[in-house]
């Protein structure tokens, strides 16, 4: 158990530490545990195999003990010494009597009792009698005086942190309904798709897009072609042109067989 208590402890002084676990580390008495973990307000000793409680330390902060699955038949008196105590679970374990119950009445706090699987809750009206011994008790093996189930430990925080479970299912049932509809306009839109249902309009613009994009096409090509004749008659046209606006002395004498009128003239004088 002492090493147990140590690797719990984490490095931390016995001072600080509120919680302590120390289930199945098998030890028959308490060893290890005093009076320096005055912060303690939890400690759990489940299926330890305690046969006693002598030498419980002194926790003045204790409110919660877990002591189910030992073997401690008597020696309540021991925890005493941690007055705070409200919740203590004692189920599994061999008590016999009422009478070993008796040191229980110190406990002003005490008001959650558990001792299932113990031959003490085979006494008759042992229910009534627990009742009756510890006035401040509430619940005593999860019910309380008049046989109402105590509330979940999860209740409980619910409870406290102010969330009423009806809300809290009225959110679930709304959360559920949007997502209900959520998933039906998803399947509208993924029907619509796998159908291959388009409006009017949409095909009816594709179509224009693809006939305007093969007229494009085919007036470009058409625009080329005709360019290229206009060029081709330019040319042909500007040359005879050309050629009849001025046309050289050596084309002149060829054409017509006359020699330029100077040379005629030049020969008679000569003659």
């Amino acid at each position: 158990m002492e090493k147990r208590i140590e690797l719990e402890r984490r490095a931390r002084r016995a001072n600080q530490i509120t919680e302590l676990n120390l289930d199945n580390c098998r030890s028959t008495s308490i060893v290890g545990l005093t009076d320096e973990y005055t912060a303690l307000e939890s400690l759990s000793l489940i299926n330890v195999g305690l046969t006693t409680l002598k030498g419980f330390p002194k926790l003045p902060n204790l409110k919660r003990l877990e002591l189910s699955d030992n073997r401690i038949s008597n020696g309540l008196n021991y925890l005493t010494t941690s007055p705070k105590l409200a919740y203590l679970n004692l189920s599994g374990n061999k008590i016999k009597d009422l009478e070993a119950l008796k040191p229980l009445e110190a406990f002003e706090n005490l008001a959650v009792l558990d001792l299932f699987n113990n031959e003490a809750t085979q006494i008759e009206n042992y229910r009534e009698k627990i009742f009756e011994m510890l006035p401040s008790l509430e619940f005593l093996d999860g019910f309380d005086a008049n046989d109402v189930e105590a509330p979940s430990e999860g209740d409980d925080d619910d409870e406290v942190n102010g969330n009423d479970s009806d809300d809290v299912s009225d959110e679930m049932v709304d959360d559920e309904d949007d997502g209900e509809d959520g998933d039906d306009d998803e399947e509208d839109d993924s029907d619509d798709e796998d159908n291959g249902d388009v409006s009017l309009a949409e095909v009816y613009n594709d179509d224009l897009e693809e006939d305007n994009s093969e007229w494009d096409e085919e007036d470009g090509a058409d625009d080329d072609d005709d360019d290229e004749s206009d060029e081709e008659e330019a040319d042909g046209e500007a040359a005879p042109a050309a050629a009849a606006a001025d046309p050289s002395a050596e084309q002149k004498e060829t054409e017509t067989g006359e020699e330029p009128q100077s040379r005629g003239k030049k020969r008679k004088h000569d003659g």
